[in-house]
């Protein structure tokens, strides 16, 4: 019960729920040490149990997104971050989500299918040298992750990430045959912050240059696109940097040849998990974390999330009174 709270609330509020709903008085320091020693169990259980499960869909999704968490001071020390002087104040949390989307909504798009999203984060890496034998930690964690889900036995495997370069390459080393897409909204922001850096941030004139671009990206026009961009690539370095974007991703935002195969074009159930399994919980005011809590607290709420309790639990049990050995 005391795990239960904890992976929804913070430690006072299960510390209070306790109270009123079981009758039982366990302070929140309590609850700290319970909660983060039993999410530190689930961590050790999630590298080293992975129980294939049957394709859920035809079709299946994995998203990586990342997100900052603020972080207790003495964790961040030598670390460079965002703030004026240099200095971080947060980590960053790696996320893989796995999803299906076979349903539709009235105009025909793909709808996330309810019960199919599950969650596996931490504070890890996910680079690598090409000298390591090694994948990264987090490449480890989504290459466990897509042999849960058994994402490779479905007909269709499409990887969906915002466009930053370390997703791509995990996405080259551990599933070279998937569909690669950036998502749609991401690559529309890109090109709006083009066109205030050209014409200022209330502009009709950047507004108007903002719209063609982006009905140019959702037509599969990406000729056009580029040569738009290069106009201002010169004496612009966001143009320059986005023009560079829109290249290197070109297969990656096809979008009405995705559309037209039926498939997610937006990281939407991605960026959810990151606000659900990671923001909602790890990212309140006052919270500051250490590593070691953090990465608990998220393998308690991921592995709650993704419907894994019951099964973590019964494993849990059977080793406690050695049936399981």
């Amino acid at each position: 019960m005391v795990g239960l709270a904890a992976a929804m609330v913070s430690f006072a509020e299960s510390s209070e729920l306790m109270g009123q709903l079981v009758g039982v008085t366990v302070d929140a320091k309590q609850v700290e040490r319970t909660a983060e020693a039993l999410g530190r169990q689930i961590a050790k259980d999630e590298r080293s149990v992975v129980e294939p499960e049957a394709p859920c869909a035809r079709t299946m999704y994995l998203g990586l997104d990342g997100t900052g968490i603020p972080m207790r001071t003495s964790e961040l020390n030598g670390r460079q971050g965002k703030q004026a002087d240099g200095s971080a104040k947060t980590r960053e949390v790696k996320l893989v989500t796995v999803w299906s989307a076979e349903g539709r909504d009235d105009e025909g798009r793909p709808v996330r299918d309810k019960g199919s999203v599950s969650y596996s984060a931490a504070i890890e890496s996910a680079a690598s040298r090409d000298v390591d034998e090694a994948l990264s930690e987090f490449a480890q964690r989504v290459e466990r992750e897509a042999r849960r889900r058994s994402f490779d036995q479905a007909q269709h495997r499409v990887v969906l990430g915002d466009g930053a370069k370390w997703i791509w390459n995990l996405a080259d080393e551990l599933f070279p045959d998937a569909v690669q897409i950036v998502d749609v909204f991401h690559a529309k922001q890109h090109l709006s912050d083009v066109a205030k850096a050209i014409y200022g941030s209330d502009s009709d004139l950047g507004t108007q240059w903002a719209k063609e671009r982006h009905e140019e990206l959702e037509q599969g026009k990406l000729d056009h696109l580029l040569a738009a961009l290069s106009v201002h690539a010169q004496a612009d370095e966001e143009a320059r940097k986005c023009h560079d974007y829109v290249l290197n991703n070109r297969h990656r935002i096809h979008y009405p040849l995705f559309r037209a195969q039926g498939l997610c074009t937006s990281t939407g159930v991605v960026e959810a998990g990151c606000k659900t399994a990671i923001g909602t919980r790890l990212k309140r005011t006052g919270m500051h974390w250490t590593r070691a809590g953090a990465d608990a607290i998220i393998a308690l709420r991921c592995c709650k999330l993704s419907g894994r309790l019951e099964d973590f639990w019964e494993r849990r049990s059977a080793f406690a009174t050695g049936t399981g050995r």
